[in-house]
């Protein structure tokens, strides 16, 4: 059966909310084809409930069931239920739920966005839903209380009920006291804008009044046309547009509710002006007429209407007005009448309002009968609604309608057990009836309720603690209640801190600086030593947070001087961390330029720090907020960038002084991170700034234009302001550079001329042996030729480095004037700048110069360090590899014994990292062409690539051929009296022997290193054989550390170490000390492995005598299981 939806009363209007889940499930239709009809009333909502002050009961209807004959459907058709239609879903497939049951959920669960949002989607998709439409298009769904006390400013009220408005954390209007000042009347705003809405209400009445007006007035012009009508009666009165609108209306609907729907169609697009789906749509305030059916039943029997008449509503005569002036006057009259009634009802409820405050003040006393009276008297003079619901009313009427003295109801009331004697019973029997009550209530009970508390809950104090001490009169309970703030967890964690953070900025935002400053500061400063570094924590992030709310002396002065005792003072990395970040907030908020200098040694300061989480922190935060100062200041490149400059300078070697590695870190991490900055400066100061703008055809910025920024702080389209913007600046930027040049350009010229000069002559000064300081500098440049492109890298960058370097073929056999090949500059020009781009020509530049300084280098027997550093740093990245084995053929392959001898060594260098197939088809081979080769030197050259790869690789056939080379070097005769080839091998052996394979160790580099000693015992020259006995000292060093089989230790190692000692009694008496304790320690271990197995099963069998040998087998299983002790002694016995 199909359930229907109440009746409602006579005053109600139709509910978009009633429909049930029980009517939800009737809605399912059968697959069976139904009628479809449609009428505009129904399945709209109507006015909003009759609590709604601004529903006229004019606008309600009554109630239509849900599933009557008359059914919306999503199309706006009627959709005809049948009960056997009805009863049969029971058995058939499920069908689709329609949109107008949707939209009636939505609707009546409060959705009111999502409801919005379906509406929207339905009108796009040509599919509008009367529902839907109708309940939008009614203000009266949205619009406010008009009697008894005003709803919050936060909600909005619909026919299911107030609308709420998410509240702003940052405003706390979460709380409807917190949204009003200390000295507001809020009764008086809601006052203020329910007249605003009366008098919208009423001009827009005004305005249809004077469109009816004008209606009539034009109508005017026919009058004398209808009386020449009426005198020929057979001559028909033509048809006015809203009496043609009205049939048209009333047509459509008997077509639709008699099942001719293509009939309808039609007719509705033969007047496709008109809506016939609202009766609105015909006319202003016009009442909608009954069926066609009901006017023919009933046209005999109601006499018919007078035509010339204007809306009951007006009562003014179109006929009484003949011109546009007296329809002007009218209207004045009618708002001077608005006015008045507005202040008239304005000044009742002032009145009525102090009576019932009259009322609750005296509600104890004698005179509470005759007050009551009063109000009740005034009341009904003044004729003002006062809700029958209102409980100040009810308490009034059932209190004094009975005759009682005041001592008899006082007794009888005592009966009631209520408790009024201790703290909590005095603030329950005591009910705030002001804000300012409830702020001095709350004030009182939060000290009493925050220990009750459990910690793990205690942050959902916070808004109800920042409210009352945004709000309290008392400053003295404010202080109590942010020291309860502060307090509020022992150990606060990430998530809570940054709770009571953004309280602490809601609570900065509402009560302004000086109040911040007076009360949440000293609150910081109390905590500033606290024991736990979680509250410490909280400090140097509050420092930070509330910086952009203090004022500027406090915050230049008082707070930066907390932060700089805590980065000094605290042990806690993650407190200096956030001390960073706040310091550099300040920098970002401070403009007294007397803090300049102390703002530079607190950046000194933080980049000295040992944490690496704090230096990171500097990078991303204080750098880019303290460089954003300085440019303010017009200090980056004048002060800031020369004076870290200056500081590096000073650090260069001079003398036997070395360089302090670690600060030259610190410089020139700093250095790096102000090359954002300096590079938006340059656009920004450029002669093509004023002509930047914005277009739509401006290119995107490349992803790989600029390096990835440390923060978001060091990217450039965030320092100059939008990725737009940046773009075409970029666009001019390398259209002046390429075409117009850098006239009157001063930051740029500043870099041209100053900065890389400078910076090219410091890196001239550095060890090209320190690593650490090429990998510096390098990385350096490789950032500001990034960043500043790649036409300044190409016409300002490489000139200046290839000036100082003069590579060309003149000078390529002289060894005068090649001294700076000898430096970090070919290195870091190599690394630093060559590798900024990765094109074609980019690439062949940088084979090309390493190329031209590896034949410069060795043709002038010059030292190769600074060719070394360049492979090494080149040769970290895989990227490189195939790069660099193009440099070494050409080393191969060149005519000069020197320059193949460089290519070899190169080797050793490269093939750490390498890929075993690159190294298979590339290095191999080129190793082994080296070796054919006539030079002796050569072929010696090669040996340590041949141990690296020994040492790296761990391909069996690539390990064979190495080995058979290296097999030919020892036992080929030709190499018998090389001795420079013999103390390579040695040294080779001695460096990858500990991480070979322990085969080719055993196998290979033990016998022959004993073979080698045992030869040196009978060499003639005693230089030589000292030597020898060095690189073997080292050598056996190296490999004493090895587990050595007991085979190899007495066949090889031991005599090899006894020759060796042999030679050291002669030649190195210190060495002879240090070689018996090695012998003698490999002999106690020989013979400890020989005897170890006999010992462990005597020991075994003897703690077995005399005892069950079951359980004290498993007794000692026991212990070697749980003992490590005993399980070290094991594995050191099997070594």
């Amino acid at each position: 059966a199909v359930k229907r939806a109440p009746p409602m009363g006579k005053m109600a209007s139709v509910n978009p909310f009633n429909l049930s889940d029980s009517e939800e499930e009737t809605e399912r239709r059968p697959n069976e084809s139904v009628d479809k009809e449609r009428s505009p009333s129904h399945g709209a909502p109507g006015p909003p409930p009759p609590g709604n002050p601004f529903s006229s009961p004019a606008e309600a209807e009554p109630p239509t069931p849900l599933l009557s004959s008359n059914r919306t459907s999503p199309n706006g058709e009627g959709i005809s239920v049948s009960a056997p239609a009805t009863s049969a879903m029971a058995g058939s497939t499920e069908a689709r739920v329609s949109v107008d049951i949707i939209a009636a959920q939505l609707l009546r669960d409060q959705f009111t966005l999502t409801a919005l949002e379906f509406h929207t989607e339905l009108l796009e998709a040509g599919r509008e839903l009367p529902r839907l439409r109708d309940y939008f298009s009614n203000p009266g769904n949205f619009e406010r209380q008009q009697g008894g006390t005003p709803p919050a400013k936060d909600q909005v009220l619909g026919p299911g009920g107030p609308l709420n408005r998410a509240g702003s954390i940052s405003t706390l209007d979460s709380l409807d006291f917190a949204r009003y000042s200390d000295d507001g009347n809020r009764e008086s705003d809601e006052r203020v804008a329910v007249l605003e809405f009366e008098l919208r209400k009423a001009k827009e009445t005004i305005q249809a009044l004077r469109a009816n007006l004008t209606q009539a007035a034009e109508s005017d012009v026919l009058s004398q046309e209808r009386k020449n009508l009426k005198s020929c009666p057979e001559i028909q009165e033509p048809i006015r547009q809203l009496e043609k609108r009205a049939l048209n209306f009333l047509v459509n609907e008997y077509l639709l509710k008699n099942g001719y729907k293509l009939s309808s169609i039609t007719f509705s697009d033969e007047n496709d002006d008109q809506d016939f789906e609202l009766w609105d749509d015909v006319g202003l305030n016009i009442p909608k007429p009954p069926g066609l059916l009901h006017l023919y039943r009933n046209c005999g029997n109601v006499p018919p209407s007078q035509r010339n008449m204007v809306d009951v509503s007006v009562a003014v005569d179109a006929s009484e007005l003949p011109g546009n002036c007296q329809q002007t006057e009218v209207v004045q009259e009618l708002e001077y009448q608005l006015g008045l009634l507005s202040s008239e009802k304005q000044s009742l409820a002032d009145q009525i309002k102090k009576l019932q405050s009259a009322v609750i003040r005296f509600s104890g006393s004698k005179v509470r009968p005759l007050l009551c009276h009063l109000v009740v008297k005034t009341i009904s003079k003044s004729e003002f609604r006062v809700n029958d619901t209102d409980p100040t009313v009810i308490a009034l009427a059932v209190v004094f309608s009975r005759k009682l003295s005041p001592a008899f109801q006082q007794a009888l009331l005592s009966f009631c057990r209520m408790c009024s004697d201790s703290r909590l019973g005095a603030e329950v029997s005591r009910i705030a009836d002001s804000e300012e009550s409830v702020m001095l209530m709350l004030g009182r009970c939060l000290p009493h309720i925050v220990p009750n508390v459990l910690l793990a809950k205690r942050e959902e104090l916070i808004p109800l603690i920042l409210c009352t001490a945004c709000l309290h009169p008392e400053p003295k309970e404010r202080d109590q209640l942010l020291h309860i703030l502060f307090n509020l967890i022992k150990r606060p964690d990430d998530e809570q801190r940054q709770m009571i953070l953004t309280g602490c900025v809601a609570f900065a935002r509402h009560v302004g600086p000086t109040r911040v400053e007076a009360e949440l500061l000293p609150q910081c400063w109390e905590q500033i030593n606290h024991k736990y570094p979680e509250r410490r924590l909280l400090v140097a992030e509050s420092c930070g947070a509330l910086a952009p709310y203090l004022p500027k002396e406090i915050r230049s002065s008082l707070v930066l001087s907390m932060l700089q005792q805590m980065l000094a003072e605290d042990k806690a990395d993650m407190v200096r961390e956030a001390v960073v970040k706040s310091l550099g907030i300040i920098m970002g908020y401070i403009d007294d330029a007397d803090k300049y200098p102390q703002g530079f040694e607190l950046m000194l300061l933080s980049l000295g720090d040992p944490s690496e989480r704090v230096v990171n922190a500097v990078h991303q935060v204080f750098i880019p907020a303290f460089s954003a100062w300085s440019t303010e200041l017009g200090n980056l490149h004048v002060a800031l960038i020369p004076s870290l400059l200056t500081r590096i300078e000073k650090l260069l070697p001079q003398g036997e002084h070395g360089l302090d590695e670690h600060k030259l870190h610190i410089f020139l991490s700093a250095l790096q991170s102000l090359i954002p900055p300096l590079f938006a400066l340059v656009l920004q100061n450029a002669p093509f700034t004023s002509r930047a703008t914005v277009h739509a055809d401006t290119p995107a910025i490349e992803v790989t234009r600029f390096p990835r920024p440390a923060s978001p702080l060091q990217d450039i389209a965030t320092i100059i302001g939008s990725r737009e913007v940046l773009s075409a600046l970029l666009q001019l930027y390398d259209h002046q550079l390429e075409l117009e040049g850098t006239t009157g350009w001063d930051s740029l010229l500043w870099v041209v001329n100053q900065l890389l000069p400078q910076l090219i002559e410091i890196v001239g000064r550095i060890n090209v042996t320190s690593s650490t300081c090429v990998h510096e500098f390098s990385r350096f440049f490789w950032r500001l030729c990034r960043t500043f492109g790649k036409i300044f890298t190409n016409t300002k960058v490489k000139p200046q480095f290839q000036e100082i370097l003069r590579l060309s073929e003149e000078n390529v056999d002289v060894s005068a004037g090649n001294g700076i090949l000898t430096k970090a500059t070919v290195p870091i020009y190599a690394t630093g700048v060559l590798t900024c781009y990765n094109q074609e020509e980019d690439r062949k530049l940088l084979v090309g110069f390493l190329e031209d300084v590896m034949t410069t280098l060795s043709l002038s027997h010059a030292p190769l360090d600074s060719l070394k550093a360049s492979f090494v740093e080149l040769g970290a990245n895989p990227a490189y590899h195939e790069l660099l084995l193009t440099v070494l053929w050409y080393g191969v392959v060149h005519t000069s014994a020197l320059v193949r001898c460089t290519a070899a060594r190169m080797f050793e260098l490269v093939l750490r990292g390498m890929s075993e197939a690159l190294i298979d088809r590339r290095a191999a081979p080129a190793l082994i062409t080296l070796c054919s080769g006539p030079e002796f030197s050569v072929r010696i050259s090669t040996i340590p690539a041949f141990g690296t790869i020994m040492e790296t690789v761990t391909q069996k056939e690539l390990q064979e051929r190495v080995k058979m080379q290296l097999a030919s070097f020892l036992e080929d005769p030709q190499y018998q009296d090389q001795h420079s080839l013999h103390i390579e091998i040695i040294r080779t052996f001695g460096r990858v022997g500990p991480n070979a394979e322990p085969r080719f160790r055993d196998e290979f580099v033990l016998p022959h290193l004993h073979k080698l000693a045992l030869a040196n015992n009978s060499h003639a020259v005693e230089s030589k054989r000292i030597d020898i006995a060095t690189q073997l000292f080292e050598a056996y060093s190296a490999l004493s550390c090895c587990f050595i089989s007991e085979e190899v230790m007495v066949n090889h190692f031991l005599p090899g170490l006894r020759c060796l000692h042999a030679d050291m009694e002669q030649l190195s008496p210190e060495h002879e000390v240090i070689l018996s304790s090695m012998i003698k320690e490999c002999e106690i271990k020989v013979e400890n492995r020989g005897m170890s197995d006999a010992q462990g099963s005597i020991s075994i069998a003897s703690s077995l005598v005399g005892e069950d040998a079951k359980t004290k087998f498993l007794s000692k299983m026991g212990q070697l299981t749980t003992s490590g002790a005993m399980l070290a002694n094991v594995f050191q016995r099997k070594k």
